[in-house]
């Protein structure tokens, strides 16, 4: 039956299947909908580093003097 979403297979270690299995179980989830909601959070933790990573970048370029204060922008 073919489906609307795209599909990825993996192939796991057993440990990592593993814990997957019991988080499923756990969760009252399916094997796929677990590892689905992984790979998500491990994607919004990705992109949070690579975010900070360019915060940290452009920070390191700021002159205090050409920056304005909290009221100025707010007040």
């Amino acid at each position: 039956m073919p489906t609307k979403n795209p599909r990825i297979n993996v192939a796991l270690e057993k440990p990592v299947y593993s814990l997957i299995e019991k988080l499923a179980e756990q969760r009252g989830l399916s094997l796929s909908m677990v590892t689905r909601d992984l790979i998500r959070e491990a994607l919004e933790i990705h992109e949070d580093a690579v975010l900070a990573t360019i915060a940290e970048e452009r920070e390191s370029t700021v002159v205090d003097r050409e920056t304005l204060s909290h009221d100025e922008v707010w007040g």
